[in-house]
């Protein structure tokens, strides 16, 4: 990522092209586009723009995750560090998983966002079947890394690439020439990264003008109470939990990490994919929070795969809007139910396309609330989600940083410079 006032300049641009787009949007919706411009201009330049920007970030997520692993985790001089790195990456991720869902219910239950609310129509929605326990755990090592890495399975990836590379420094001194060569693969993909990053103002401003003309705000009328309450609660973890993680476990001041962090937070929410954002994050989580590529390199790619807060915030508001629209009472037990259920879940249904609202079938079912009732909140869900995946990054990087600092790999000095 570009340093100094070329970093500000950029973090500018793509910030107006973020803020261009969302009013381009909104003016297409208002006034309703058809013919010409509809087809050249919103389902051609606007559309293609997008799908090209969104692709290429899409394009260097196998090779820069895989070469960067590899290189990573060959800079370990103690392979037991590997182990200890896992062991805390995990239990931070599960843990920022149960606050979050925790606190989505409490503020639900305060503000009561269905009740009173009215169905205009039927609400349908055809649930998926749910990965099994045995599948979630044998599905995480690859029979075919080629396979693994041509269909993206993330997980599958991230144990072949932990396996290449204590392999690596396990094998002496031809480990440590082809370490050399990971090196320079790592270079070499940062450089098109940054390439990329050049253009994201541009993919930004297609992307957003892309969903807010097709969206618009008035999905948002009938869903009003229950939009407002997710967004609110997603903005009270991305802030507050977040930064009293870091202020608290690393001993790190949050305001340094959102003035860096800001970018990733803004590729997030124009994408709505994690997957998607994990070469910018990388990036940014090591070149300026000062995280050391040994540890961002793992942290990173895994909580893009198994770390789903902001989803995990949706599904607790959901759970509550959804039992008192059916008038439901699910009762203590059955939020417990929803905490554990939603955490696990986090980890299980990764890499399920649609994986937000499998998880949230899986949690409905556990608890017996009506399936169909998810069909209620989908008009709104594509705006919420990228609210979501912002607040998901921003998870990652946190603990990130948190396993880091405790590990001695955090540099401090990189984490409060001021461009």
């Amino acid at each position: 990522m570009t340093t100094g006032t070329t970093g500000k300049q950029l973090t500018l641009k793509i910030i107006i092209g973020m803020l261009l787009g969302i009013i381009v949007g909104c003016l297409i919706n208002f006034i309703g586009v058809d013919g010409f411009m509809k087809s050249f201009v919103l389902e051609g330049v606007i559309e293609v723009g997008g799908r090209i920007f969104l692709s290429s970030l899409k394009l260097l997520v196998v090779p820069m995750v895989f070469v960067s692993l590899v290189t990573g985790t060959g800079a370990l001089e103690d392979i037991k560090k590997l182990g200890r790195l896992g062991m805390k990456t995990f239990i931070l991720y599960v843990l920022t998983t149960g606050i979050a869902i925790a606190l989505a219910l409490f503020i639900a239950e305060l503000v009561d966002p269905g009740l009173g609310f009215q169905m205009s129509a039927p609400a349908y929605f055809e649930s998926k079947d749910s990965p099994g326990l045995v599948d979630v755990i044998s599905n995480i090592f690859p029979n075919n890394p080629i396979e693994s890495m041509a269909k993206g399975e993330m997980l599958q990836i991230i144990v072949f690439a932990l396996l290449f590379g204590v392999g690596m420094t396990l094998s002496g001194d031809p480990g440590k020439r082809v370490f050399k060569i990971f090196e320079d693969l790592n270079t070499i993909i940062m450089k098109m990264v940054m390439l990329l990053i050049e253009l994201a103002p541009y993919g930004v401003f297609c992307l957003l003008a892309k969903v807010f003309a097709m969206q618009g705000f008035d999905a948002i009328k009938p869903m009003a109470k229950y939009f407002f309450t997710v967004l609110g609660v997603l903005l009270i973890h991305s802030t507050l939990v977040y930064g009293g993680l870091l202020r608290v476990m690393a001993k790190l001041k949050p305001t340094y990490f959102y003035r860096q962090f800001k970018e990733v937070m803004v590729f997030a929410f124009s994408t709505a994919s994690s997957n998607a954002t994990i070469p910018v994050n990388l990036e940014v989580t090591e070149k300026k929070l000062g995280v050391h590529n040994s540890v961002a390199s793992f942290t990173i790619p895994l909580g893009a795969t198994i770390n789903m807060d902001g989803t995990a915030i949706m599904q607790g508001v959901a759970t509550v809007f959804v039992s008192q629209v059916y008038g439901i009472d699910i009762g203590f037990s059955g939020y417990l139910m929803v905490i554990l259920t939603a955490t696990l879940a986090s980890i299980g249904t990764a890499g399920v396309p649609g994986v937000g609202l499998v998880m949230l079938a899986m949690v409905f079912k556990q608890v017996g609330l009506p399936v169909e009732g998810i069909g209620m909140i989908i008009g709104v869900d594509r705006l919420l989600d990228m609210v979501r995946t912002a607040v998901n990054v921003t998870g990652d990087s946190v603990v990130s940083c948190i396993v880091a600092k405790s590990e001695g790999q955090l540099d401090e000095a990189t984490y409060y410079r001021i461009d």
